[in-house]
C-alpha cells in the first residue's frame, strides 16, 4: 500500500491527514467547512484514494486559512505516498460533465509544480464558503503534492456544478496518473530516470 500521513499545526490551523493510494475510495473528512468537506469526500471516492482529514482552524476570521492548509497538508501527504514515482502513468487527464457543467482537467505527477486555473463563477459564496478559496485549495494541493495542474471548465452556469466537477475531474486525473503502469513498474517515467525539480 502507497500510503502517506501528515501533521501540521500552526497557530492558525491543526490538520491531520492519512490517505492511501491503493484505496476503494473510502472516506471521514471533518475541516468544520461543510462545503469543503463535501469536495474532499468527491475527490476520495472517485480517485478510490481512501482519506481521513481532522482540520481545526480559525473559522472564525474566515475559511482561507482552514482551505489552504488542508490542501497543503492532503498534498504533503500524497506527495510521501506516491514516493519516487516509479511505475505511475504520471500524465493523465479527464473530462468531466455535470448536467449543464463541462470541465477539463489535465496533470503529470512530476515533481514540478504548476497550476493554471481557468475557472469562473458567477457568485461570491456557496453556502457560507467564498468561491475564490477554491483556487487556493488547488494551488496548495497541486504545490505540496508536487503536481503540474491544468483546470479549465469549458462552460456552465451552476456554481456548485462547476467547482464539484473540477475536484471530480483532479479525482478522475489523479487515480489515472497513479496507478502503476505494469510494462515500467521498475522504471520512473523520465528519460531523465528521475522525476523532481528543475530536473
Amino acid at each position: 500500500m502507497r500510503e502517506g500521513s501528515v501533521k501540521r499545526a500552526t497557530k492558525e490551523t491543526e490538520i491531520e491527514v492519512w490517505l492511501n493510494l491503493d484505496g476503494t475510495g473510502t472516506y471521514d473528512v471533518q475541516t468544520g467547512i461543510g462545503f469543503l468537506d463535501h469536495m474532499l469526500e468527491q475527490l476520495s471516492r472517485h480517485s478510490l484514494m481512501d482519506l481521513k482529514v481532522r482540520a481545526t482552524g480559525d473559522l472564525h476570521i474566515d475559511y482561507h486559512h482552514t482551505t489552504e492548509d488542508t490542501g497543503i497538508a492532503i498534498g504533503e501527504a500524497f506527495s510521501k505516498a506516491i514516493g519516487d514515482l516509479k511505475g505511475i502513468r504520471r500524465y493523465a487527464s479527464a473530462l468531466i460533465p455535470m448536467d449543464e457543467t463541462l470541465t477539463r482537467v489535465a496533470l503529470d505527477v512530476s515533481n514540478r509544480p504548476y497550476l493554471i486555473w481557468n475557472v469562473e463563477f458567477s457568485r461570491d459564496k456557496l453556502g457560507e464558503m467564498d468561491t475564490e478559496l477554491f483556487k487556493e485549495w488547488f494551488q496548495a494541493f497541486a504545490q505540496a503534492a508536487g503536481i503540474t495542474l491544468h483546470v479549465e471548465n469549458l462552460y456552465g452556469e451552476n456554481n456548485h456544478h462547476i467547482i464539484e466537477s473540477c475536484f471530480k475531474a483532479l479525482a478522475r486525473s489523479l487515480r489515472d496518473a497513479v496507478e502503476i503502469d505494469a510494462r515500467r513498474s521498475d522504471a520512473v517515467p523520465s528519460t531523465k530516470g528521475v522525476l523532481g525539480g528543475s530536473l
